[in-house]
């Protein structure tokens, strides 16, 4: 077992001519694992196979992934982070004739926010993303938007912010998936321009109908309920909504709510919880 009081890490450092390192080329999953078994393992695989692909960096072997959790203690819930980098490539651009990509693995232990849970504040963040349809959907190593778009807080009342794209129009929060529901639907924001295609919300949507839609926060003010959501962390509702300048746009009280306690039982099934 590893001692997991500390991150335990597999692989050496990288080196300084590493793509990843230079240039964001690569792609990384963070997993949740619950006593040693990863969770939503397959749709981490796909979009990691699927990301390594549109980059045109060679897909790690099975094996070697599953090696990857031997960094874990196996016990109790940890969050498993694998990083693939397109490797080194010395000086330029241009991929190297022969890469050979590098894997990485690191584990740390995690505790559920409850308080999160039962629902947060949220913010519309001044930043919009860019939209690059090639690299939409993945979670490829240049989160800099992200980066940039969370430093815009440091009040630890406001726990996630929302992004939008140049025209207004929902993307994401800064680490997490959208659905709001309104008149019987859930819907979420359509990722093939901008944004990360997030593992909970493909399994989510494989399970019950979310449409997906290109609006701006209008919508969120008229829905009736917001969540946010991700594959370690789970459903936070949004209870309070600021825009960027900490004004309130809008509140959701926190009650009885149907269609939310129907998603939070598909996801804690999902995520390997036990369902109350």
């Amino acid at each position: 077992m590893t001692d997991m009081n500390c991150p335990t890490t597999l692989g050496a450092d990288l080196p300084l001519d590493d793509r990843g390192l230079a240039y964001g080329e690569g792609v990384f999953e963070t997993i949740l694992v619950r006593d040693g078994v990863p969770q939503l393992w397959s749709q981490h695989m796909a979009r990691l196979t699927r990301g390594c692909m549109r980059l045109g960096v060679a897909v790690p072997s099975d094996a070697a992934l599953i090696a990857c959790l031997e960094v874990c203690g196996g016990r109790g819930l940890e969050v498993l982070k694998l990083i693939v980098t397109g490797g080194s490539g010395g000086r330029g651009y241009k991929m190297p004739d022969q890469p050979v990509p590098r894997l990485r693995a690191r584990a740390m232990p995690f505790a559920v926010d409850h308080q999160a849970r039962r629902g947060i504040t949220a913010r519309v963040c001044e930043l919009r993303v860019a939209e690059q349809p090639a690299l939409a959907g993945l979670k490829h190593l240049n989160r800099l938007e992200n980066v940039l778009a969370r430093r815009e807080w440091t009040d630890a009342a406001i726990s996630e912010g929302l992004l939008l794209n140049v025209r207004g129009e929902l993307v994401e929060a800064t680490s997490m998936n959208l659905l709001w529901y309104r008149d019987g639907r859930w819907y979420t924001p359509w990722l093939d321009r901008a944004g990360v295609e997030g593992t909970l919300l493909t399994a989510l949507s494989a399970e019950q109908p979310i449409e997906k839609v290109r609006l701006g926060i209008e919508a969120l003010l008229a829905a009736e309920q917001v969540v946010l959501l991700n594959s370690v962390q789970g459903i936070w509702p949004v209870t309070r909504l600021l825009d960027s300048e900490g004004e309130c746009l809008n509140e959701w009280k926190q009650g009885k709510s149907p269609a939310l306690d129907i998603v939070n039982k598909r996801v804690a099934c999902l995520l390997g919880e036990r369902a109350d």
